[in-house]
């Protein structure tokens, strides 16, 4: 699972640029998605396939509209201790990423899609270390839902994490990637709910094992997301959670400490 840093097809967006994601992606993006291996076939016929943007769904009835998430999201060239955030261009993890299974998906992306729930509301940030060439990496997404929506996210990704824990393949538009092992690690006591996993992922030669981590915090009806790569080999071993709090105190401010 290629967390974190996957933006438009395995890159990572640092000063507007795409940056590599980490050395397996160097080989897996040469790599067609019919070279790849699955878990029973890719169906991905649950997705929508339709090209609307989730983002661009109306946010009604108290649902944080974008504009109310871009309010409490970082803002471009905000820093977080040695971390710069920085807007995405476009909305990453979209409906071209998937995975096989498709009971799957919620690990790879919570996009539109991924759930029965679709994100009424969304915005991404990029956080890194400016310039840094090879390094940590986090994505940072806010969305909010209709009804119980966030919620119910909240369980089919808790549920992922079980059903996945012996891996499964995240699938692209034009590539595969194996993910060896899914572990749940403790998650930060903020929000109402809050999940957290550990991936262990396989390069694209089968020789080096790549390590990332996704949390998810749920508040009221909005989701933060945080996923975290590192260009290389080393076990960064969490999110930083000085990455976590920071979003969190932004976002708990304006709410009262809740959605």
């Amino acid at each position: 699972m290629f967390g974190a840093g996957h933006v438009n097809g395995g890159y990572r967006y640092t000063r507007g640029l795409p940056r590599l994601r980490g050395l397996a992606l160097a080989g897996v993006m040469a790599v067609t998605a019919a070279c790849g291996g699955g878990d029973g076939g890719s169906d991905t016929s649950d997705r929508n396939g339709a090209g609307r943007s989730a983002s661009a769904q109306p946010a009604g009835d108290g649902v944080p509209t974008e504009a109310a998430l871009k309010a409490v999201a970082f803002a471009d060239g905000e820093r977080i201790g040695p971390y710069t955030a920085r807007e995405t261009d476009g909305a990453p993890l979209g409906e071209d990423y998937t995975a096989d299974p498709a009971r799957c998906g919620p690990l790879v992306s919570l996009a539109a899609g991924a759930t029965a729930h679709d994100p009424a509301a969304e915005v991404h940030r990029e956080v890194d270390v400016a310039d840094e060439v090879a390094g940590i990496g986090v994505l940072v997404q806010l969305r909010s839902y209709a009804g119980d929506g966030a919620a119910a996210v909240m369980k089919d990704l808790s549920a992922a994490g079980d059903a996945c824990a012996g891996g499964y393949t995240e699938v692209r538009a034009i590539a595969r990637a194996r993910v060896l092992k899914v572990e749940p690690v403790e998650a930060p006591a903020i929000g109402d709910e809050a999940e957290a996993f550990r991936f262990t992922v396989l390069d694209v030669k089968g020789e080096l094992k790549l390590y990332e981590y996704l949390t998810v915090v749920r508040s009221g009806a909005v989701t933060l997301s945080f996923r975290a790569d590192f260009l290389g080999t080393k076990d960064i071993g969490a999110v930083p959670r000085e990455i976590i709090d920071a979003q969190w105190k932004k976002f708990s401010a304006a709410h009262g400490g809740g959605a």
